[in-house]
């Protein structure tokens, strides 16, 4: 049986490349003045670590979980950490349709989660 490290590792990893790709995907609509072009390439770059992180995740994961498996856990800690991005970066309010939007989406990971 693997150990818990084989079980977080891919988890902590999935977490960081989320920020990446949340400030990668969204983190230019605080720059809505600058050129489509610069955030563009500005959005790469970010993203380039972002795959620096997510493809050992899934690489590491995969030994230990399913590929649905890592998929759900990746859409539960995107959620998690774009709310928490839409709050205090952008500063805009998670409201009630969004919660449970987002609630319907873990109950549908979860469910991949069953045997």
């Amino acid at each position: 049986m693997p150990n818990l490290g084989a079980y977080l590792t891919p988890v902590l990893l999935l977490l960081a490349s989320n920020v990446f790709m949340t400030f990668a995907w969204y983190g230019h609509l605080k720059f809505k003045t600058s050129p489509i072009w610069i955030v563009i390439f500005a959005s790469w770059g970010i993203a380039f670590f972002e795959y620096c992180l997510q493809v050992p995740a899934n690489r590491l994961g995969h030994a230990v979980y399913t590929a649905p498996q890592l998929k759900g856990m990746q859409e539960i800690i995107t959620l998690l950490v774009f709310a928490g991005f839409s709050v205090w970066y952008l500063g805009e309010q998670i409201k009630w349709n969004h919660v449970a939007g987002f609630a319907l989406i873990v109950v549908a990971a979860f469910l991949i989660f069953l045997e």
